[in-house]
């Protein structure tokens, strides 16, 4: 069980840093700096919260297939 734990934070941290990756090379121009800015701004979060509504449903499916295969055995 511990082990289940630990390599689920290990995946949420993993998930994070290729969040920031993805995510921090992402900038618009041609609008003027305050709008450049407040552009990228929302998409970079929009993409964010797709990103961690994905990672989130596929480690709950990793987990309950785990979770299923200890109670079959």
């Amino acid at each position: 069980m511990y082990a289940f734990i630990g390599i689920m934070w290990l995946l949420i941290l993993a998930g994070g840093g290729i969040l920031v990756l993805a995510v921090s090379k992402i900038s618009i121009s041609g609008y003027g700096n305050e709008i450049d800015f407040l552009i990228a701004s929302m998409i970079k979060a929009v993409i964010a919260i797709l990103f961690v509504v994905a990672w989130v449903v596929v480690l709950s499916k990793l987990k309950n297939r785990i979770f299923h295969k200890q109670i079959a055995s």
